[in-house]
């Protein structure tokens, strides 16, 4: 394996992990430590807002399949994000 190619490997990993992240500060998945569905929309947007940022920060030095894939996963978190805030206001 090349060093582009595990660079690019690991980059996929660390936005996976952020949205893992942000999924469960929505309580969209289960918490692995605590076994429980918590929500944190505060943190939330914070992940969501850090994800933005370095996407940013990163442009032009992406490949077209990762800027896909973490444009796919910036959507999905903000449509989420907006789900979940539409049950406070109910």
């Amino acid at each position: 394996m090349s060093i582009n190619e595990k660079q690019q490997k690991l980059f996929v990993q660390f936005i996976s992990s952020l949205h893992g992240a942000a999924l469960m500060q929505m309580g969209k998945i289960k918490n692995p430590a605590t076994n429980l569905q918590e929500r944190h929309l505060d943190q939330a947007e914070v992940t969501i807002e850090m994800l933005d940022m370095l996407k940013e920060r990163t442009k032009g030095n992406l490949s077209p399949d990762e800027e896909k894939f973490f444009s796919t996963v910036i959507s999905e978190l903000k449509l989420n994000f907006v789900d979940e805030k539409s049950k406070d206001a109910q």
